[in-house]
């Protein structure tokens, strides 16, 4: 039986396509290097990388992996932002029969800590910089963790450019444990001892954590056959051909994250694209680069659009070269979209996914005009299921919204050492997303909020997402989060946190409800406002509430024996 969203699909697109059988990941350079060993696989600040030197490189740190004993079943850890060094490590630990583990570079030392203990991770691959290299070093003997691999800039750009431009070098510790630099470790021939796969479907290439906001990260176990399995739908949805001219896509998404770890590198390197990578996301580069290497895709998360509109300079920039916008991680706000629609001729599109789905689950149709204020249509191999937020188990029809639930050869094989936790997230046979959306009759889905952050008002469930968009309306307003906060009346009431645009004048509370007042109900309305100078982040950039809700957690609790007292007092 055809689901409802196939009838969306675009010609030549089929939900049940014939997919290839899944191979190791580390096979995707090997082919790119020998189908197009001259062409440039990586841009790195003008340095470039061919597919042949980047499978050299990769193999020469393999045999260096295995000499410090990394093998089947040794988990090692990617402490890296956008350098080669990330690309090259991550096949190079394959390659050596271990298992990679992403780190984010923003992690705090207690974050690094949980981690690299819950992961068991043996060896880290860390950046010898003064903001990175102290607290990884810091961190040697705990649990497995006895070998620190040091990477520089140095290594790929002349010593004074790579000084100049991030910095001078870490102060080096001693300590528990070895170290051994990056340059010594790829200093060999290349002779790696290559090791036999089992079953791809089962065997684990990546450990993944989850971004927290529920409690402790969780590591999903990605497979080989996970990461295929996207790789060749993407493919398949996007018509890549395998001798198509390469693409240059702009590498501003961290690739220690799901989104840029699957849609830049992985698809990347097996398409033979080009990555121009950056190591941080600076708008005034990202608009200089497009203009100047003509870069063709441009994937983001919401903020990162957010800063390109805003930026004073934006229209002095030749940004024509660009066919693909890409955004993901979170909902792009309207007003954002619109206005960036406004600025380029494109209308970014929005796709959906989570780190357990390695990130595929939604996309929006490649030629057709994007569906805007949806993130597109379930991918091919796909099953999107919308449940009832009650007891989970029921299956709601078309425009119900519930808790978006998948069902996929690209969902994780389950979390890293608890099996709790998989149990809940497959109980009833599919995966639980935690997100709250619905189905339209044309089978695109709409995502209206994390189910933890609805926010219950008076008997009536509010959406935070739903009144950033009317904020967003403000012509003042930058950026908007919003979260729930206690209500003695309601039970919960709605608190935006706001960030103005630059030479904005600040505003209160009652002008903020003024402006909103024919956009939202009366129960959906906030009752707490504070402006700042800027809002939270995750590691991809993408605007956090968890710091928020702390926030305003540890100010009531601090006022409650204040509050108790005063009404002792009578």
């Amino acid at each position: 039986m055809a689901h409802i969203w196939e009838k969306s699909y675009e010609p030549g697109v089929s939900w049940d396509v014939a997919l290839p059988p899944p191979v190791a990941l580390e096979s995707l350079l090997e082919k790119a290097a020998a189908r197009w060993p001259d062409r440039v696989a990586i841009d790195f600040y003008d340095r470039t990388f061919t597919f042949r030197e980047l499978h050299d490189l990769a193999c020469r740190a393999a045999k260096g992996l295995q000499a410090l004993g990394v093998g089947p079943g040794v988990h090692v850890g990617l402490h890296l932002p956008n350098t080669p060094h990330f690309v090259i490590a991550f096949f190079a630990v394959l390659m050596a029969g271990g298992r990679v583990v992403n780190f984010s570079p923003l992690l705090a030392p207690r974050e690094l800590k949980y981690q690299i203990e819950d992961a068991e991770t043996k060896v880290m691959i860390a950046l010898g910089l003064p903001m990175l290299y102290p607290q990884i070093a810091a961190l040697k003997g705990t649990s497995k963790f006895d070998t620190l691999v040091v990477c520089s800039i140095a290594d790929f750009l002349p010593a004074p450019i790579a000084a100049a431009a991030f910095g001078p070098a870490a102060e080096r510790v001693g300590g528990a444990g070895r170290e051994i630099d990056f340059s010594a470790l790829i200093a060999n021939d290349g002779a790696f001892t290559r090791h036999p796969h089992g079953p791809l479907a089962h065997e684990v290439a990546v450990l993944q954590y989850t971004g927290g906001t529920t409690g402790a990260p969780k590591g999903a176990m990605l497979t080989h056959a996970n990461f295929c399995a996207v790789l060749d739908i993407y493919v398949h949805w996007n018509g890549i051909g395998a001798d198509e001219e390469a693409r240059k896509a702009l590498a501003i998404l961290p690739l220690f994250h799901i989104f840029g770890l699957t849609f830049l590198m992985v698809v990347g390197i097996a398409t033979g694209s080009q990555m121009v990578m950056h190591i941080r996301f600076d708008p005034d580069r990202v608009l200089a680069d497009i203009a100047r290497k003509k870069i063709t895709v441009v994937p983001a998360v919401p903020t990162m659009y957010t800063a390109l509109v805003n930026h004073p300079k934006v229209k002095e920039f030749d940004l024509s070269s660009v066919t693909m916008w890409v955004s993901g991680g979170a909902p792009l706000p309207m007003d954002v979209l619109q206005r960036f629609e406004a600025l380029t001729g494109h209308s970014p599109r929005e796709g959906y996914g989570l780190t357990e789905t390695a990130p595929l689950g939604t996309m929006q149709c490649k030629d057709l005009p994007a569906r805007q204020g949806t993130v597109g249509l379930p991918a091919p191999h796909t099953l999107l299921e919308v449940v009832d937020l009650e007891t989970g188990t029921r299956v709601l029809p078309v425009g119900e919204r519930g808790e978006i639930c998948f069902t996929g050869p690209q969902v994780m094989k389950g979390y890293w050492n608890k099996p709790e936790a998989t149990a809940e997230a497959f109980r009833g046979g599919r995966f639980h997303t935690g997100d709250i959306g619905f189905l339209d009759q044309e089978g695109f889905v709409t995502l209206v909020d994390r189910k933890k952050d609805m926010i219950l008002s008076g008997g009536f469930n509010v959406f935070p997402r739903n009144i950033e968009e009317a904020i967003y309306e403000h012509p003042g307003v930058a950026e908007v989060t919003v979260i729930g906060i206690p209500d003695s009346y309601r039970g919960q009431s709605a608190k935006a946190f706001i960030a103005l645009k630059a030479g904005q004048a600040p505003f209160g509370i009652d002008e903020l409800k003024a402006f909103l007042a024919d956009k939202l109900a009366k129960y959906e309305m906030p009752t707490e406002m504070e402006i700042r100078s800027s809002l939270p982040k995750t590691p991809v950039g993408k605007l956090s509430k968890k710091e928020l809700v702390a926030e305003e957690m540890a100010k009531r609790q601090a006022t409650a024996p204040q509050a108790a007292a005063a009404a002792a007092r009578g």
